[in-house]
This record gives structure tokens, C-alpha cells and sequence, in this order.
């Protein structure tokens, strides 16, 4: 039996729990892809499927309606595959294992993938509905947009006729966003060369127990990055024990996920055991107090460990300094949105291999002229420590659009359905809207989406009343679009 087959709207979420039966993470989105394109045959509808795997389908308009405008109904297909430490899955092969409590629908020591899968169910679900009655529809299914929104970049939109676009990839009921950041990816490296030891011992220095989240939608939360504070933990130990040298350093999967875990590997000269020992312990206290409010569980450890090589002191010290001095996080509020990040940073991924320390920094701004500021700031930062930054996943922001006729009617079925007022809200989060907007001239755009929490983390949980009243609402939409 399955898992949500008690839940409404049923449609829906039986759609939602065949999607994540199937493994969909990032670059890995041909199984989930073809399922699409099998629903579309199903349902005997014109669908195209690209080299990319991304997915469009075509339904007419009901009776009374083929002359209406068509609608456009978007979302990505592919998720950001966390799970828990202990968890054995192996997310490349095996779909999610779903949980319900009637509330909520969440998955079992891994994330749910509802940014964005929901999207694609509720879709799904509207074009499988024979009674209810829609203008033409156009569903566009993207690949890999938790990775620089790539489906959308290379997408052929020449034969959409759309111009008016509900992206359902947005994690609050009741928030229309219309505006997000732009962003781009910088790959780095700093390079070094191991030597071999002489005589010291090996640590491995593991930071854990830290929250993360997604790096646009709680980026302002405080929460520590764990690549972060193992550069500034590093560092701080090479004062206290000059001589240390780093053998190695590793922590996230994702660029666009603040990290939570982070291992590294350090060779203390021998007689300074204790005192990197002492210090490693007095440094943990330090950060359960710094980060008590927002990361409370941050856990600092040490073990002894063999190891065969490691960067020269210069090598180390060059290194920990740039990690040090990289920015992080928030740098700037937008002062048009009160309490919305303008302008931010993480570094999500960073892996020592054998030519040096490569790093993946995920920038986002909603100004243009920012974001180019952090990329000088960033290539500054790493080629002064002796580095090289490439660029990649260069995305545009979406621009609030003041008149928005769109935006105007899905306001007003919302009052309608609810008696409350929407609330129209900018994300620092990327939205593949603006890339919409770009090749479609002309295109009115709002983004929307039932509650979601702790997307991007095993946490991540999906609100099952909420979904029933978004979907409700794009149906209501749809009805009254003729």
C-alpha cells in the first residue's frame, strides 16, 4: 500500500510518492525524466523531452476555453540528495523511503526532494484532471537547477506560446515572490604538495552537529558553515602549535547547502600532542558559545590517526590564511524588502586532492553590480593566495516588475479563497524565472509553492494541508483563466 495514499489531494500526492520512488538528485535526472515523458503518453499529451532531459508537455484547453491564454506550469525535477550521517542509502540507485504523520510528509533519514518534485506532482495531477477546466497549458519539467539552474539554461523555449508563467517552486503558502537574486559558481584552486612526514602525528579534526540549510533561503540565520570554521579552527591551531601541518581538509556536496560537516587532517610535531589536544577541547567550548543561539549542537573532536604526508608549513600556512580571510554569508540587506538578503556567499564544497585545495563558492545578489563586486572580491582573495578562480552557472536575477497582471488575478482568487491578502515577497534564493523571462519577452511571472521546512537537509518536510490549499489555488486560477 502506499505510503500517502490517505493524503488529499490524492492526485497529487500520488503523483509526488511515484516521483520519489525513483533516485533524482542533480545530474542524475534521466530515470525521472522518462517517468514524466510516461505519464504524458499515458495521458495521450504532446510532450518533448531534450538532450538534457528536460521535459515539456502540452494539454489543450477545455471546451470554452481554446482561445484563452495559455498558462504556463513550472518547477524542476531534480533535488539535493542530504541525508543523515548514518544513514546507508545510497541515493544515486534507490528512491526515498516517505513518512507521513497526516501533517506532514517527510523522508526517512534523507531530504524530501519536495523543491522541487511537489511542483512537478501538482502539474502532473492538473493535466491528468478531465473535469476540470483550464486554458491551453504548457508544463515545462527542468533539470539540474539545484546546480546552477542548467535544465533552464539550455531549454528550447521557441514553441511556448505562454506569457504568463506559475512557478511552483517557492517553500511559503501565501507568498507570491516575484523577484530573486542572480547568482554564479567560482571553482578554485589553491595548489600544494604533500611531503612526507617527519616524525609527527596525525589528527583527524571532524566539525559536526551544525544545522546547514539551503544557502539562499537561510543564509541569514547565522548558522555556521563547517568549511568556514574549519579554516579559522586550523588556523587558530597552527598559532598554538607552529610547525602543524595540513595532510588534508574535505566538507559539503553542494555548493548551494551550507555545510555541515567538515574533516580534516593535521600532523602535529611530535611533543605537541597535548597542546593541539588541549586546544582543539578549549576551541569547542568556544564555539557551542558563539553559536548557541543558531547552531547550538556544533561539536569540535579529535582523534589520533596514521598518516604518510602533508603540505609543507609554508604550503599550510598559505593555504589556512586565504580560508581565513574568505568571505562568508551575508554582506549585504536589501533595504527595498526589509529583512531580505541583497547580497551573500558560501562556501559549500571544499576537497584536498592531490594538486592542492579545490573550493566551490556559490554566489548570489539581486544587483547586478554586487554580484560582480563579490566575484572580483573572491578571485582577489584566492589568486593573493596563490590560487586560480574559474567562473561558471552564471545566472540572471529577476527584476520586480511593478505593473503585473499576473500577479494582480492570482491576488485576487487568493483573497477570495482565503480572505486574507497575499504577501508579495523578493527571495535571495535562484528562481529559474528570470531565465524564463530572458527568452521569453513579454513573460509575467509569479512564484508560488505550499510550505516546505529545512529543504536541502533530512529534515526537510513537507505540509500536507498546505499543499491541498496551493494546489486548490492554482486550480481556482486555471478555472477562472478564460
Amino acid at each position: 500500500m502506499a505510503v500517502l495514499s490517505n493524503l488529499e489531494p490524492k492526485a497529487v500526492f500520488e503523483y509526488f510518492e511515484k516521483l520519489c520512488a525513483v533516485p533524482h538528485g542533480s545530474g542524475n535526472t534521466k530515470i525521472i525524466s522518462d517517468l514524466c515523458v510516461g505519464f504524458a503518453k499515458e495521458l495521450g499529451l504532446k510532450w518533448r523531452q531534450d538532450e538534457l532531459n528536460n521535459v515539456v508537455i502540452w494539454k489543450d484547453g477545455t471546451p470554452g476555453y481554446e482561445d484563452a491564454e495559455p498558462v504556463i506550469l513550472q518547477g524542476h525535477m531534480d533535488m539535493v540528495c542530504a541525508k543523515t550521517e548514518e544513514c546507508s542509502k545510497d541515493m544515486a540507485r534507490e528512491g526515498l523511503d516517505l513518512a507521513t504523520d497526516g501533517e506532514y510528509v517527510w523522508a526517512k533519514e534523507t531530504s524530501l526532494g519536495g523543491d522541487n518534485c511537489i511542483a512537478v506532482a501538482m502539474a502532473l495531477a492538473i493535466l491528468a484532471d478531465k473535469s476540470m477546466p483550464h486554458p491551453p497549458l504548457e508544463a515545462v519539467f527542468t533539470v539540474d537547477e539545484e546546480v546552477g539552474m542548467e535544465g533552464a539554461f539550455g531549454l528550447d523555449c521557441s514553441d511556448l506560446k505562454g506569457r504568463q508563467l506559475l512557478n511552483l517552486d517557492s517553500e511559503e503558502e501565501g507568498i507570491f515572490t516575484v523577484s530573486c537574486a542572480g547568482g554564479v559558481r567560482m571553482d578554485c584552486l589553491l595548489p600544494g604538495v604533500r611531503e612526507p612526514l617527519a616524525g609527527e602525528t596525525g589528527y583527524t579534526v571532524t566539525i559536526s552537529g551544525l544545522q546547514g540549510g539551503h544557502s539562499g533561503a537561510e543564509i541569514d540565520k547565522g548558522r555556521a558553515s563547517a568549511n568556514v570554521l574549519a579554516g579559522r579552527v586550523l588556523y587558530s591551531a597552527m598559532e598554538r602549535v607552529p610547525g602543524l601541518r595540513l595532510a588534508d581538509i574535505r566538507g559539503g556536496k553542494f555548493d548551494n547547502v551550507i555545510c555541515p560537516f567538515n574533516e580534516s587532517k593535521a600532523a602535529v610535531p611530535a611533543g605537541e600532542e597535548t597542546a593541539f589536544e588541549d586546544f582543539i577541547r578549549e576551541f569547542d567550548e568556544v564555539l557551542k558559545n558563539e553559536y548557541a543561539g543558531c547552531d547550538g549542537g556544533v561539536s569540535l573532536t579529535c582523534e589520533r590517526t596514521a598518516l604518510e604526508s602533508a603540505l609543507s608549513p609554508e604550503d599550510t600556512h598559505r593555504l589556512l590564511r586565504t580560508l581565513l580571510v574568505l568571505p562568508q554569508g551575508v554582506q549585504a540587506m536589501n533595504v527595498d524588502f526589509p529583512g531580505l538578503v541583497q547580497t551573500s556567499l558560501n562556501l559549500g564544497v571544499m576537497a584536498m586532492e592531490e594538486d592542492g585545495l579545490h573550493l566551490t563558492v556559490s554566489l548570489r545578489s539581486c544587483i547586478a553590480s554586487q554580484k560582480a563586486m563579490l566575484r572580483q572580491r573572491v578571485r582577489a582573495v584566492i589568486e593573493t593566495g596563490g590560487g586560480t578562480a574559474e567562473e561558471r552557472s552564471d545566472y540572471p536575477g529577476w527584476q520586480y516588475q511593478r505593473d503585473s497582471a499576473l500577479r494582480r488575478r492570482l491576488m485576487e482568487v487568493y483573497r477570495d479563497l482565503t480572505g486574507r491578502d497575499a504577501v508579495i515577497e523578493a527571495t535571495h534564493g535562484g528562481l529559474e524565472c528570470g531565465l524564463f523571462i530572458e527568452k521569453l519577452p513579454g513573460l509575467d511571472a509569479v512564484s508560488l509553492g505550499p510550505e516546505l521546512r529545512d529543504i536541502h537537509s533530512p529534515r526537510e518536510k513537507l505540509g500536507v494541508a498546505s499543499t491541498e490549499r496551493v494546489y486548490r489555488l492554482v486550480c481556482e486560477f486555471l478555472r477562472r483563466s478564460k
